[in-house]
């Protein structure tokens, strides 16, 4: 028997590794391709940037779906210095992001949202990630692999980036995309605060 089995659950994302890690919980949901403007707004923090993006996407979703559909969203960045590092758009932008987090401490931030009969919960995941100094050979490699494209900050804890990080302090599946423990919690408050 599935987890909250008696919710009509849907994911606001296409993300494979979004919908592999809610089918790990055992969670049955449906997905919904929600298209916002992710644009940072000039002088935004990563932190709050992260959840106003998750807490957008689950509005947005809302009213596609009928009153008793629990709306999941969420949304991951990386940031080192207080830049946020989308997906990179070239082998360049990729590389600029590999030299600031070489042989440095990032954060991945994701902001997570539940809408549940007409309200929003959200909440904020920080998870610090270690990453080795990158020879030029391991980032043009890497890039060659073709895992950077479409991922934060240009890498993939649960694939081949994973040879670059030595330890992380906090939620791996946050840095993977999703913080299971923290998004099955949210979920749970907004059934029982229905």
């Amino acid at each position: 028997m599935s987890l909250f089995s008696e919710l009509h659950i849907v994911l606001a994302s296409t993300s494979p590794r979004r919908k592999e890690l809610l089918e790990q919980v055992g969670l049955q949901f449906t997905t919904a391709v929600i298209d916002i403007d992710e644009s940072a707004v000039a002088g935004e923090v990563a932190t709050e940037y992260v959840v106003r993006l998750a807490r957008e996407k689950a509005q947005a979703a809302v009213p596609l779906f009928s009153t008793d559909n629990l709306i999941i969203a969420a949304d991951t960045t990386v940031t080192v210095d207080g830049h946020i590092l989308g997906k990179p758009i070239d082998q360049d932008d990729a590389f600029a992001m590999w030299l600031l987090l070489s042989g440095r401490t990032h954060q991945v931030m994701t902001g997570v949202a539940v809408a549940y009969a007409g309200q929003i919960k959200t909440n904020l995941v920080i998870t610090d990630v270690e990453f080795l100094p990158l020879t030029p050979s391991q980032m043009q490699s890497y890039w060659e692999s073709g895992e950077p494209i479409g991922k934060a900050g240009g890498y993939a804890i649960q694939g081949l980036g994973a040879a670059f990080i030595p330890r992380i302090q906090g939620s791996y599946s946050n840095v993977v995309g999703l913080p299971l423990v923290e998004t099955l919690a949210l979920i749970q408050e907004a059934v029982v605060q229905k």
